[in-house]
């Protein structure tokens, strides 16, 4: 009978994605760089062994909403202290911290444990057209 493979830490060949979020929906957005951010594109999928890949985001800014989202959708942070809740709707949040919408849209789709918290290192998301990646030649990939 022959033995189960699985990848070890000298079998990971991760790759650099680049993702272009100019005009996309955040959700289907957020899959996909989930996805690729686990590996579960690639046919050495394990689940709880690292095989995924780096994804680079650019034009986080630029996301591509319907609706009345902009102005119905909040996100929530507290500090902990009585009182401390501080709500800041979807429109803020994509002025002044765009990375921060897909980050947080892509952490709810991962695993929420050590797992989980390594692998989101991997994501780099940028606001502009410009990111400092280009030495490791970033594959460009069509949402």
């Amino acid at each position: 009978m022959d033995k189960t493979f699985v990848p070890k830490a000298i079998d990971r060949k991760p790759e650099w994605i680049l993702m272009d979020a100019n005009g996309q929906g955040l959700g289907r957005l957020a899959t996909l760089i989930a996805a690729r951010l686990m590996g579960k594109d690639k046919p050495t999928f394990t689940p709880g062994v690292e095989m995924g890949n780096f994804v680079v985001v650019i034009n986080a800014g630029q996301l591509g909403l319907t609706g009345k989202r902009m102005d119905t959708k909040f996100y929530n942070s507290h500090s902990g202290y009585p009182g401390g809740l501080k709500t800041v709707s979807l429109r803020e949040q994509l002025r002044i911290h765009p990375d921060r919408v897909i980050r947080a849209a892509v952490w709810g789709m991962l695993p929420h444990n050590k797992y989980g918290r390594k692998i989101i290192k991997n994501l780099k998301i940028y606001a502009g057209n410009e990111h400092p990646h280009a030495a490791q030649n970033p594959k460009p990939v069509v949402v």
